[in-house]
Parts: C-alpha cells; sequence; structure tokens
C-alpha cells in the first residue's frame, strides 16, 4: 500500500516539474514570475503530516537540484524542502485554525515560497553562488511570492483532491 502512494505522489511531482520545465520555465512575467512546481510541491506538504511533508519535500528538492535551471550543488534545494515541507506541514497540521480555513492556507504557501527562496539565497551565498544584484534578487523574492499569492487559489483545489485521493485510507481495522 505504502509502495503505491508512493509512486503515485511521484507521479504527480514528476508531472508537476516536467509542467514547470516545459511550460511555466518558458513565459516570462513582470516581477520574475512563480515556480508552480515549488507551490504543488509546498500544497502538497501542506495537507499532509509533518513526517510526510518532509518525504515530499525530499521528493520535490530533489527533482529540482536535477533541474537545468538551478544554479546551486546537488542536494542545496533537498535540504532546503525538507526543512520547509516539515515546517509548514507541522505548523498546518497542529491548528486547527489554519487547517480549516483555504485563505490561511493560500498566505503560509507564499510565505513559504519566500522563506525557501530567501534559504537558498543565504545558502548559496554561504557556498559562493553569483546570485546577482541586490535588487534583482529582491525584486525576483518578492514578485515570486506575488505570483504565488494569485496562482495559489487556482492550484489548491487540484492538489487536494490528488492529495486526498492519493494518501486518504479508506480503510477500516
Amino acid at each position: 500500500m505504502y509502495a503505491r502512494r508512493i509512486s503515485l505522489s511521484g507521479i504527480v511531482f514528476a508531472s508537476a516539474f516536467l509542467l514547470q520545465e516545459a511550460v511555466f520555465d518558458q513565459i516570462k512575467l513582470p516581477l520574475g514570475g512563480f515556480s508552480f512546481f515549488l507551490i504543488v510541491a509546498l500544497c502538497w506538504a501542506a495537507f499532509s503530516t509533518p513526517e510526510v511533508g518532509a518525504i515530499s519535500g525530499f521528493m520535490a528538492g530533489f527533482l529540482m537540484d536535477l533541474s537545468p535551471t538551478s544554479d546551486g550543488p546537488i542536494g542545496q534545494w533537498t535540504l532546503i524542502l525538507i526543512v520547509v515541507g516539515f515546517g509548514i506541514a507541522f505548523l498546518r497540521y497542529g491548528d486547527d485554525s489554519l487547517r480549516g480555513n483555504p485563505l490561511s492556507l493560500i498566505v503560509l504557501v507564499a510565505s513559504a515560497v519566500v522563506v525557501s527562496l530567501l534559504a537558498y539565497l543565504v545558502l548559496g551565498a554561504l557556498l559562493g553562488l553569483n546570485l546577482g544584484t541586490t535588487f534583482q534578487v529582491l525584486k525576483n523574492i518578492i514578485g515570486n511570492g506575488l505570483w504565488t499569492l494569485a496562482i495559489a487559489p487556482l492550484v489548491l483545489p487540484i492538489v487536494s483532491r490528488l492529495h486526498r485521493a492519493i494518501l486518504d485510507t479508506r480503510e477500516t481495522l
């Protein structure tokens, strides 16, 4: 049963990753655009328990490390998304007011996207990556957060249904 859930979750993540790389990376939007894959991965983690959030963060981070557009070393996105995936799942799983309110989930996902990008920026600076000018980086991070606020309400119902179909158990003991 667990192998089925993991493989179906992997298919969802791989499909979102391919959609990001093939379609959304080609679209140039003002303020830097958005990361569809990061929105899907963090929504998936937010619907999960903290342990599953960390595992989904691992899968998403591994795929983002394999991306041709990733400038950092292998494992940088994986580390960041494990921590952020666990954190967003922990915050939402433990707070009943966040669990029932979709607006708070949208704000939480947008905040997690910004935190993920800031963590990538800080870790990249520590590793000596050339990140660009401060204005460019801040514009991209703020723009990504704003675009996430606009796109997440469209992605949230789809991810919610997929998550419920794959990970919710209907078994009785």
